[in-house]
């Protein structure tokens, strides 16, 4: 079976990972989470088999998706539960983004056409797209599944195609400390076919973070042609967010330790300075 996709020529900016920490998760390819208010990719907390990142309501971010593999992947991507391309309540049959081998795409939005997306921000569950929807059961998780191309020559179908270019403003993507790309990476939708313990005192949860539909910014896209190799997914990611608050109070993040006064530090009394 054969699907409709979309292509993207982009030139990406990298950015420095976290320090310590891991910023990407991913076999067939990294994915990572970058806040662009902050600049920075987000780091990610394993917990109990799941990976986290705190989200700072308010703050756009973006998905980068990097191909690690030699041949082109299929990426269909969620959030809260909502296909990022064509709205649907997400199914990993949906539509998707293509990538060609050793390359990555910047999703900064919900696709709105060919040539907008509106921003993806941190904001209240109530607020988040898919809770204003009518889908808020699923808030607070960033979802990749990932499939390979159908090798040999029957994969292949041609199609017209529409090329436009479009260049991202300047610390925009989320790499992990690599260069400017030279390659422009391409991305495609295809249509729809058949860790550390708890802190001594938890803190006190606060309203969960949803995603929502923000501002409109240019993202060109073009059609091409993608047939997987698979039904099912090769891998699929999962990437859950919230306040940092919330993932203290969950365990997720060590609070820090704050220094309390003694009353009887010492034995003797020492010379003042």
């Amino acid at each position: 079976m054969n699907w409709k996709t979309i292509t993207s020529v982009i030139v990406l900016c990298g950015g420095a990972g976290a320090a310590g920490t891991a910023s990407a998760v991913g076999n067939l390819a990294d994915v990572t989470v970058y806040d662009r208010a902050q600049g920075r990719t987000l780091p990610v907390y394993l917990y109990e088999g799941r990976h986290y990142v705190v989200g700072k309501p308010g703050n756009e971010y973006q998905v980068r998706v990097r191909n690690r593999s030699g041949s082109d992947i299929l990426a269909v991507m969620s959030v809260d539960g909502v296909n990022v391309v064509s709205g649907e309540t997400a199914d990993w049959s949906q539509t998707g983004y293509v990538l060609g081998r050793y390359q990555g795409f910047d999703v900064k939005g919900w696709r709105k056409s060919m040539e907008r997306t509106a921003a993806f921000f941190f904001t209240e569950h109530e607020n988040s797209y898919a809770a204003r929807t009518g889908r808020p059961d699923h808030v607070g998780v960033i979802g990749v599944a990932m499939f390979r191309k159908k090798a040999g020559p029957d994969a292949f179908i041609q199609h017209d195609r529409l090329s436009e270019s479009r260049r991202e403003a300047p610390g925009a993507a989320s790499g992990t400390g690599a260069a400017s790309e030279s390659n422009a990476p391409r991305a495609a939708a295809a249509d729809s076919m058949s860790r550390p313990a708890p802190a001594p005192q938890m803190a006190e949860k606060s309203t969960s973070l949803g995603t929502g539909h923000g501002r409109s910014e240019a993202s060109r896209v073009t059609y091409t042609s993608f047939e997987r190799a698979t039904r099912q997914p090769e891998e699929v990611i999962a990437i859950h967010y919230d306040t940092y608050s919330n993932l203290v109070a969950m365990g997720v993040i060590r609070a820090p330790q704050i220094a309390r006064p003694t009353p009887f530090p010492g034995r003797f009394v020492p010379d003042p300075r």
